[in-house]
């Protein structure tokens, strides 16, 4: 099944998700679901509040900045928590499903450490690099009621608010499904 991407303006974009507490077959299937959501709209993540869902559960596929496919990751995070972030921040141009057809400058720091859940409900605690740690990073902000854009000043936000208002009126030109904020 493939959702449609709630677009900026969207309530739950805003919240901060639930923990998951049962780690089951609707779970897995939600996962399958979401996969196949963010592969349709060819991102490099997705978090479950993009799909209407206020839980603590998010997906990357960090692959796509490699030209052999070997680097990066392709995994799925459930209750994650960011223990540690070091190094200089860097800045790298950040986009969103969300957001579409705005992107800002972003600076994040180039490495995480992360305790997470697997679908199975493993326990891990794993450190994160580069271009990986920076797409956790992003998912992870969706999951806290954060987007990039809170990440740019207040100048840049202003300037891009015409955009914003039209991204959450509908009037955006995308190739997937999207469900925009009731207006009223």
């Amino acid at each position: 099944m493939i959702y449609p991407i709630r677009a900026y303006g969207d309530p739950i974009l805003r919240a901060k998700c639930q923990t998951i507490d049962v780690f089951d077959g609707e779970l897995n299937q939600l996962i399958d679901a979401m996969y196949q959501t963010m592969d349709a709209s060819d991102g490099v993540g997705l978090a479950a509040p993009q799909i209407g869902k206020s839980i603590r559960l998010f997906m990357i596929d960090s692959t796509h900045f490699s030209e052999n496919k070997s680097e990066g990751i392709r995994q799925v995070f459930i209750n994650p928590e960011i223990i540690r972030e070091s190094g200089d921040e860097w800045a790298f141009e950040e986009g969103c499903l969300s957001i579409p057809e705005i992107r800002e400058d972003v600076y994040r720091k180039p490495s995480i450490l992360m305790k997470y859940q697997t679908p199975e409900g493993t326990i891990r605690e794993e450190e994160f690099n580069g271009m990986t740690a920076r797409v956790i990073q992003h998912e992870y902000d969706h999951i806290e009621g954060v987007l990039f854009i809170d990440h740019i000043s207040a100048f840049k936000r202003q300037l891009l608010k015409g955009k914003l208002n039209n991204i959450s009126r509908g009037k955006v030109n995308v190739r997937y499904r999207m469900k925009f904020p009731k207006r009223g």
